[in-house]
């Protein structure tokens, strides 16, 4: 019997984004825990580079299920009116191996990513921390303006991206859908100087914030890059701040902006403070001081997007 699929909408009604974030609580606390099996994705480039197929494999012993969510990755597709990351994620019965449910894997994705990034937020960030910048204008710009405001008081946004009628379109129906003002900003220096919370969401392979930009206090949340030459923030960012990831074992084989400081033999893996689970769970610290500078790296995990389609399963079956 084949298994329905889920598409793009009825995901979104079923997982807005405020249910998505206590969904990550509970996979991160699960995660921490030991009662998910995860191996590292494994990603098959074009010869060409001009995209990537990935695939991400996971087992949840609680829920008793797991699932795989297969991927492609092209960023040149916004030129064609496509997304960049398109694909399935395919949930199977824990117990017996039945496929349960197919999902529409961008949505999920684009989701859960920003929830991730909230629940960091929520976890690192100071209190009362009322400014935003955001430096991308795609897709998870737009996702990140919806969630961080769900868990601190955001008074206003700046943003910043390099196609700039892109980024005043969306400046304008950000601001018009969350009641916040929605600034475009000149470059990403503007944009990032004073910020209290700073997510990164491009496709840059290349340093787009500098740490000397950074003022104390701040917390990023570094989502774009996920693959071992490629980073957002420098080496100087990261050795300004204290730094947390979903998931230790993805960040030490494929985050660049871990790796690339540490081929410079800048940091070590000893400079990585914990993982978020274990920030819920108590296990490791999270912000100790208010100058703190804290840096979430957003590798994206598998098991974000088992326990998310697990979410709307229960929903609608």
């Amino acid at each position: 019997m084949t298994p329905p699929y889920i598409d793009k909408q009825t995901i979104a009604t079923h997982l807005p984004m405020s249910e998505c974030i206590a969904v990550m609580e509970t996979m991160f606390r699960d995660l921490s825990a030991g009662n998910i099996l995860q191996p590292l994705r494994t990603l098959m480039h074009l010869p060409d580079k001009s995209g990537l197929l990935g695939m991400m494999p996971a087992h949840a012993a609680g829920p008793g299920v797991m699932g795989i969510k297969i991927i492609t990755i092209f960023h040149a597709n916004g030129a064609a009116g496509l997304p960049s990351h398109q694909g399935v994620i395919i949930l199977f019965d824990g117990r017996t191996g039945t496929p349960l449910m197919l999902f529409d894997a961008e949505e999920i994705t684009a989701i859960r990513t920003a929830a991730a990034s909230a629940l960091a937020t929520n976890l690192l960030a100071g209190k009362n921390a009322s400014s935003l910048a955001i430096i991308g204008s795609g897709e998870q710009a737009q996702r990140h303006i919806e969630s961080i405001p769900l868990i601190r008081p955001i008074k206003t946004i700046r943003l910043w991206g390099r196609n700039k009628e892109k980024t005043g379109q969306l400046a304008k129906t950000a601001s018009a859908a969350s009641g916040i003002p929605v600034f475009v900003a000149e470059t990403p220096q503007h944009a990032i100087t004073g910020a209290e919370i700073i997510c990164t969401v491009t496709a840059s392979s290349t340093p787009v914030v500098k740490g000397e930009w950074l003022s104390p206090g701040a917390h990023l949340n570094v989502v774009g890059s996920c693959t071992p030459g490629a980073r957002e923030i420098d080496t100087e960012a990261i050795l300004r701040g204290k730094l947390y990831t979903d998931r230790s074992e993805s960040m030490f084989n494929e985050a660049g902006d871990f790796l690339i400081p540490k081929k410079e033999g800048r940091i070590t893996e000893s400079d990585l403070q914990g993982e978020l689970g274990e920030v819920l769970t108590r296990t490791k610290p999270g912000r100790q001081h208010p100058g703190d500078i804290t840096i979430f790296k957003s590798l994206g995990i598998a098991a974000e997007d088992l326990y998310s389609a697990y979410h709307i399963y229960k929903q609608l079956r």
